[in-house]
């Protein structure tokens, strides 16, 4: 398995709805589950409810990823410019390869630093990371220990494993880009 094959699958994922549903159901959800990460955010941490609520803004994507050495996920969410009081809908695919092996259904919340990073995310997308973790979940509950660096350090990334099993140590990139619709 070749890394652009993995690359190619990631986006096939995300471009790929599961079921065919209009755009504005899309957003709908794509809503909905922002609100459940933020919650789950702010269940864990109390202190980012204040924190993200001065933030010029903060994306939320839902993801579901498979990896064995190479791993490919794709995903959607949105991020939410908090001046404008408007939500920019994407798309996310990611590419990785290490010592990583699992299946995994996550959730990540964004807090942008400054109005700029958010800007230059939405327009540019890019975020290159490398992490660690190992994970054992079901519907949210069971063990897991997550750590993410992003190279964009204006931006604070913060991983929620949903539902799956993953260890490992792996590098990789992501693109994030604005949905057509």
């Amino acid at each position: 398995m070749t890394l652009r094959f993995v690359v190619g699958l990631a986006l096939f994922a995300a471009l790929t709805p599961a079921h065919a549903a209009d755009a504005a159901t899309q957003k709908k959800e794509a809503r909905a589950m922002c609100d459940e990460a933020l919650a789950t955010l702010y269940k864990a941490k109390p202190e980012m409810k204040a924190r993200i609520s001065k933030a010029p803004g903060y994306g939320c994507f839902s993801s579901f990823g498979v990896s064995f050495i190479l791993g490919g996920a794709g995903g959607k969410g949105l991020v939410h410019d908090r001046v404008a009081k408007k939500d920019i809908y994407m798309n996310m695919g990611q590419a990785t390869a290490g010592l990583d092996i699992g299946i995994k259904d996550y959730r990540e919340v964004l807090v942008f630093n400054d109005k700029a990073a958010m800007q230059k995310f939405v327009d540019s997308g890019w975020e290159f990371a490398g992490g660690a973790g190992a994970a054992a979940t079901v519907q949210g509950k069971g063990a897991k220990k997550e750590a993410g660096e992003g190279l964009s350090s204006p931006i604070d990334v913060y991983p929620m494993t949903r539902t799956g099993l993953a260890a490992g140590v792996a590098a990789g990139g992501r693109k994030y880009w604005r949905t057509k619709t």
